[in-house]
């Protein structure tokens, strides 16, 4: 891989888009490989989180401009991926079978480690993943009103349900710019620190899904917060817990956790 870097240590994998001197400007090989980095991560079962973020100072400024150029002496968008990009979190509900929608279906917890600048897909990455912490400084926009493009990804979908609709139409059809700490954005980040603490919050976060919580409880909760945004019946996500709990009291990770509450001790999922 060229665009992305991957590194595992301690349950934990660190996905970095890795473009420094474009300012981790998005390109169709960067989308390539960052699914096919975390289609291996999915599937790598020592794995139990992953943190996503920027080389250098920076989270992703979006699309790089050489390929908006592109986009705009075709006529058209091109996506840039190959004829068979690998399929990350696919096959779980047809809903989150299409771009960064794929992101609900992975089996692990994603957090967005937002270092800095973050924009127009950049943001779109960043709704997507699980968990958002910002430095307090970062700038964020959505960028595509000033580019006369629409809302973009899914994002009139999923931006409204994150921070509410009128803060998502502020940042959906102004395209200004607004820093995490803003109150525009409150509720999409779960903390906003200054930088020198970033990587320290990061990782508290991480080394829980790490070490202190059950990997099938979390799955089974994430797909659940995910995909009960897709029902309006308030019953049906009673009921399906229902059913939830039955068969995840039958699994050793809750024999697990019921020992080590029982005996006072962290649990060993």
């Amino acid at each position: 891989m060229s665009a992305v870097t991957v590194a595992v240590a301690d349950r934990v994998a660190t996905v970095v888009l890795d473009r420094p001197h474009r300012h981790n400007a998005w390109t169709g090989r960067m989308h390539a490989e960052y699914r096919a980095a975390m289609a291996d991560l999915d599937a790598d079962p020592d794995v139990r989180c992953v943190v996503v973020t920027g080389a250098g100072d920076t989270f992703c400024v979006g699309a790089d401009s050489q390929a908006l150029a592109g986009h705009a002496e075709r006529g058209g968008y091109d996506p840039g991926l190959p004829p068979e990009p690998a399929t990350p979190g696919y096959g779980v509900r047809p809903e989150w079978d299409h771009d960064f929608a794929w992101h609900f279906g992975l089996r692990l917890p994603v957090i967005a480690s937002v270092n800095g600048a973050c924009a127009g897909v950049g943001l779109v990455l960043a709704c997507y993943c699980d968990l958002r912490i910002a430095v307090h400084n970062a700038r964020l926009t959505t960028a595509t009103p000033q580019l006369g493009l629409p809302a973009e990804y899914g994002l009139s979908w999923l931006l409204p349900r994150l921070i509410g609709a009128t803060h998502a139409a502020d940042l959906l059809l102004t395209g200004r710019i607004v820093r995490a700490g803003e109150p525009v954005v409150a509720g999409l980040f779960n903390r906003v620190v200054p930088a020198g603490e970033l990587d320290e919050t990061v990782a508290a976060y991480a080394s829980r899904f790490a070490t202190a919580v059950s990997p099938l409880a979390v799955t089974t909760a994430k797909r659940q917060l995910w995909g009960d945004l897709l029902e309006t019946d308030v019953g049906q996500s009673v009921e399906r817990s229902r059913v939830l709990l039955d068969e995840l009291m039958a699994t050793a990770d809750y024999r697990e956790g019921v020992a080590a509450l029982r005996e006072k001790r962290p649990p060993n999922f």
